[in-house]
C-alpha cells in the first residue's frame, strides 16, 4: 500500500526525462499524491505520451536540460499551464560506456551536457523561482555511480559525483530561503536505459547479457534488480514533510549494493 502524503496535494512538480523510465515513476508517484505534474522530456511526443497516461491534471514539455534557453523557456510553460511550481525533479540523465582509456570527448562532454550540465541549469532556474515566492523542494537523480566509481562508466561517474557536490553546495546556499535540495542515488534499475548498458557491458566483458544481469543481482543484498518505483516512492518522500528536516543529502536507494 502507498503511503499518502496528504501535504502534498495541490502542488505542482517539474519532473525532467519524465517520458520514460525512473523519471516516468517518479512523475506517477507524483501524480497519485494529488501532485499536478509537468512532464519534461526531449521527446516532446513521449512526454505528451506519458502525461496523457497519468491525467490528474499532467501537462506536457518539451525541454532540452543541456541549452539554457530551452529549459528557461520550458519553465515558463510550466508557471503558465500550472500556474506555479513548488517542486522540481532534475532526473533527465544519459550514460555511454567505454573503458576510460579508450573514452572520447564527445563521450565526456554528452555525459555531462545532460547529467551535470543539465541539472545545474534545471535547478538554478527552478530555484530562482523559488527564492521569489519563499520556498521550495529540489530533488536531482545521482546514482550509485555518484558513491563508487565504476568501470567502464569512469566519465559517467564523474559527471554524477559532480551531481553530488552540486547538491551540497546549493543545499546550503538555499537553506536560508526555506528551499530543501537533496539527491536520490540508485543502483541496478530495470529501465531502457539499463537494457542498452548491459548489452554494451556484456560485449565489453565478453559476457552474455544474462550474465551481467545475474552478477548485478548477486551485488544487490536485497537479491533483485531495482524498479523504477523503488526511486520514486523515495523522491515523494523526499519532497514530503515528512522530509522537512533533511537537506543536502545524497541518499542510497541501492538494495544495498552501497552501505557507506
Amino acid at each position: 500500500m502507498s503511503v499518502c502524503y496528504a501535504e502534498l496535494s495541490g502542488r505542482r512538480a517539474l519532473v525532467t526525462g519524465g517520458a520514460r523510465g525512473i523519471g516516468r515513476a517518479i512523475a506517477a508517484a507524483l501524480a497519485a499524491q494529488d501532485v499536478r505534474v509537468a512532464v519534461a522530456d526531449i521527446d516532446g511526443a513521449a512526454a505528451a505520451g506519458a502525461a496523457a497516461e497519468l491525467g490528474r491534471g499532467s501537462v506536457a514539455v518539451q525541454m532540452d536540460v543541456t541549452d539554457r534557453a530551452s529549459v528557461e523557456a520550458g519553465f515558463g510553460e510550466v508557471l503558465a499551464q500550472l500556474g506555479g511550481c513548488e517542486i522540481c525533479i532534475a532526473n533527465a540523465g544519459v550514460s555511454t560506456m567505454r573503458p576510460a582509456l579508450e573514452l572520447t570527448d564527445r563521450d565526456w562532454d554528452f555525459n555531462f551536457a545532460v547529467n551535470a550540465r543539465g541539472v545545474f541549469l534545471t535547478n538554478q532556474i527552478a530555484a530562482r523561482h523559488f527564492v521569489a515566492q519563499g520556498a521550495g523542494c529540489i530533488v536531482n537523480t545521482a546514482s550509485l555511480a555518484a558513491k563508487v566509481g565504476a568501470p567502464l562508466l569512469a566519465h559517467y561517474s564523474a559527471s554524477k559525483f559532480a551531481v553530488l557536490g552540486w547538491t551540497q553546495a546549493l543545499a546550503r546556499e538555499l537553506a536560508p530561503h526555506r528551499i530543501r535540495v537533496n539527491a536520490v542515488c540508485p543502483g541496478f534499475v530495470r529501465t531502457s536505459m539499463q537494457a542498452r548498458e548491459v548489452e554494451w557491458e556484456a560485449s565489453l566483458r565478453g559476457m552474455t547479457p544474462e550474465e551481467v544481469i545475474a552478477d548485478y543481482i548477486r551485488q544487490t543484498p536485497l537479491g533483485r534488480l531495482e524498479e523504477p518505483e523503488d526511486v520514486a516512492d523515495l523522491v515523494v518522500f523526499l519532497c514530503s514533510d515528512g522530509a522537512r528536516f533533511m537537506t543536502g543529502q545524497g541518499i542510497n536507494v541501492t538494495g544495498g549494493v552501497y552501505m557507506g
